[in-house]
């Protein structure tokens, strides 16, 4: 199905969609212990000559950084059923890429990663050699804004102030904090199709997402320190630290009093325009992990976009989540509809039923067989 292909490797608001990646998994891994977290690529999969020494884990995210950073797919490079063979030339071509981009930093940046695959691609399996004549500006990541430099802008509120704002802007501090539990159902769409969903949070950092397919349900979970995914006819998959991690942030994002908790410190950046409305951007600081980025609207003072991102041995992956359509339920208002995009595309969850503070028993968040 196309739309699961464009959905693949969409990590946010509990929600973990792939389907070429599991192939990955799947069909090249060797058999292991389910140990895999603490494992070297080149002992769970075949065929790995240049990504050796890396987590195993680390893998499938790392080739989610190549087909983003090229705008290709897994079987640009893979053959379809056999991901470990050498049949195709692009896939011998990436890896002689690979390792001048290693030696590029090495040799010139002390080994700090400055030179990524994006860096010449921009989303073309051929960079381009000659300079490109438009009408319009071009756009880029701004990757300036994950440095923790704050605003020299001495007009700016301070991020105290911003999150204050917010949190009133929801329903007050107090208010938000009682909310414990939420079940949501609504529809999933990507492009011009659309799926049921339902998605059940209970703080703190458990969340259960699953898709209504017509092939079968996609059911995606974070509990705590774990993650797993199922899809029909495959076996579970267990999310990585680093995908861990985002369902873990996506999933606080939902509960306003969490955020002083989730990050470290927070840091004013320059004000910046979401949907062509003046936004508050606060840098979000946490411990040996990326920073993500919040835009808070100005007037509103509700939190209208995240930006945040996943580390690979090749790159961050970001992803941008758009928050809309606030309703107050129970004195707190919720966002009623996300857009999550990634570079390989987007959906939109769009909630039509909510309930808190309803009971959900713990088993809701077991893994398939516990």
């Amino acid at each position: 199905m196309r739309t699961r292909g464009m959905l693949a490797g969409t990590c946010v608001a509990g929600v973990v969609f792939f389907s070429g990646t599991a192939r990955l998994w799947t069909q090249s891994a060797q058999r292991s212990t389910g140990t895999a977290n603490l494992q070297t690529a080149e002992q769970v999969y075949k065929n790995i000559q240049v990504l050796r020494g890396i987590p195993a884990d680390q893998l499938v995210p790392a080739m989610q950084f190549i087909t983003a950073s090229l705008g290709v797919q897994c079987d640009f490079c893979h053959l379809e059923s056999a991901f470990e063979k050498d049949d195709k030339e692009p896939k011998q071509t990436a890896r002689k890429m690979i390792r001048m981009m290693f030696a590029i930093n090495k040799d010139n940046f002390d080994g700090h990663r400055e030179v990524t695959c994006y860096a010449c691609h921009r989303g073309e399996h051929k960079p381009a050699t000659t300079p490109v004549i438009s009408a319009e500006d071009n756009k880029f990541a701004a990757e300036e804004k994950t440095h923790p430099a704050e605003s020299s802008d001495t007009s700016l509120p301070s991020a105290d102030q911003i999150l204050g704002n917010y949190l009133r802007a929801v329903g007050g501090a107090e208010a938000s904090a009682r909310i414990s539990t939420r079940v949501q159902k609504g529809t999933l769409t990507v492009g011009s199709e659309h799926f049921p969903v339902e998605v059940l949070v209970k703080t703190p950092f458990k969340r259960v997402t699953t898709v209504r397919f017509p092939g079968g349900d996609s059911v995606t979970c974070v509990n705590g320190d774990e993650g797993w995914l199922s899809t029909p006819g495959r076996a579970v998959h267990e999310m990585s630290p680093a995908e861990i991690d985002a369902a873990k942030l996506d999933a606080e994002l939902f509960f306003p009093s969490s955020l002083q908790y989730v990050f470290k410190e927070l840091r004013v950046q320059p004000k910046a325009q979401v949907d062509r409305h003046e936004t508050y951007v606060v840098l979000g600081m946490r411990d040996n992990l990326p920073p993500a980025q919040l835009y808070f609207n100005e007037d509103s003072g509700l939190l209208a976009r995240v930006v945040r991102y996943m580390e690979t041995p090749l790159g961050r992956n970001p992803a941008q989540i758009d928050y809309a359509d606030y309703r107050e339920e129970d004195g707190v208002k919720t966002p009623f509809r996300w857009t999550v995009t990634r570079p390989n595309g987007r959906f939109t969850i769009q909630i039509e039923q909510m309930h808190q503070n309803v009971p959900l028993e713990d088993d809701k968040f077991a893994k398939p067989g516990q």
